[in-house]
């Protein structure tokens, strides 16, 4: 097919929604490469709780290039603005060598920095200021924030620590210049995998147990036993927080899978609250059923890219 359109694809949906393969064969008809936009494939030796499926970029014995993922040490946070640096030196590289930019994964919160075309910027902690707003009450810190900016965001000041927070940020915005460079992603065609509910959960029950039964256990034991303390591990949540609190004999592997599951919907439900507030924010997603055949949701997205502009 001719050159796309679109400086790049971004292929999104809740989990368990058939995204890797889909957009490795995307990838690999347009000869591009994947960037993965997920917030736990970072961490090498998260492979199966994280669904790598490495297996998945092989397409007509072709391995399809995927970026972003094991880049970091697990035990380590990896942040948005960690993720958006690194996803710019991917996309400038791609760009450099003509190659097809095609990103896949579920974390809204990695997908909107691309797609939104703002720059972040890692703001410090600034002791001096937060020794100064120390023992200030909520009114006092949002009137404080209001001195720096418009507050159209409840959730900066629903609690001190965010307040707090929030007063640092401004004021480190209002000291130090901004990036004004425009940000390289223009185009983007953003497209999202979708299944009903019911399809959806048992999908999501089916996938639990397979991993369960591919290793998922022994893969935390082998963090832990690495040196990866259950704190770190619990941070990442879901299938990590739920079986190290399982292997610290704090619940029993009923307990493990049952809440495990109810998570993995919940976790779901959010990521599809999140598309449809990028929706409301004017961002248009494509959305592509999920029960069609993967090579027809191949060619469904060819054809958007390939139709709009």
């Amino acid at each position: 097919m001719d050159k796309p359109m679109h400086d790049i694809l971004v292929l999104t949906g809740p989990t368990a929604t058939g995204k890797t393969r889909l957009a490795a064969l995307v990838a690999n008809r347009l000869g591009g490469e994947v960037i993965s936009a997920d917030s736990r494939q970072v961490y090498r030796g998260m492979d199966i709780g994280t669904g790598k499926d490495l297996s998945d970029y092989i397409v007509d014995g072709r391995t399809v290039p995927v970026h972003m993922v094991d880049i970091v040490d697990a035990g380590y946070r990896y942040n948005v603005f960690e993720y958006q640096r690194d996803f710019l030196q991917v996309f400038d590289d791609l760009s450099v060598r003509g190659v097809f930019p095609v990103v896949c994964g579920g974390s809204g919160m990695y997908v909107d920095s691309i797609v939104s075309g703002y720059r972040l910027v890692q703001v410090p902690v600034n002791a001096q200021l937060r020794e100064m707003l120390a023992g200030r009450t909520l009114e006092e810190l949002t009137e404080i924030l209001s001195r720096y900016k418009s507050l159209h965001n409840s959730t900066d000041v629903d609690t001190v620590k965010r307040a707090v927070r929030a007063i640092e940020i401004a004021d480190y915005y209002a000291h130090h210049p901004v990036d004004e460079r425009p940000f390289p992603v223009r185009n983007p065609l953003v497209t999202a995998v979708f299944v009903d509910r019911e399809t959806r959960r048992q999908r999501i029950s089916d996938r639990l147990r397979t991993r369960l039964e591919e290793g998922m256990i022994e893969e935390v034991q082998q963090l832990l036993a690495g040196g990866i303390h259950p704190d770190d591990l619990i941070y990442y949540g879901l299938e990590y927080k739920y079986i190290t609190l399982y292997l610290m004999n704090r619940l029993s592997r009923y307990e493990m899978v049952q809440k495990l599951e109810v998570e993995i919907h919940r976790f779901a439900k959010r990521q599809m609250t999140w598309f449809r507030g990028m929706e409301r924010r004017g961002i248009a997603i494509n959305w592509i059923d999920g029960q069609l055949p993967d090579n027809e949701k191949a060619e469904a997205i060819i054809r958007l890219l390939d139709s709009t502009v």
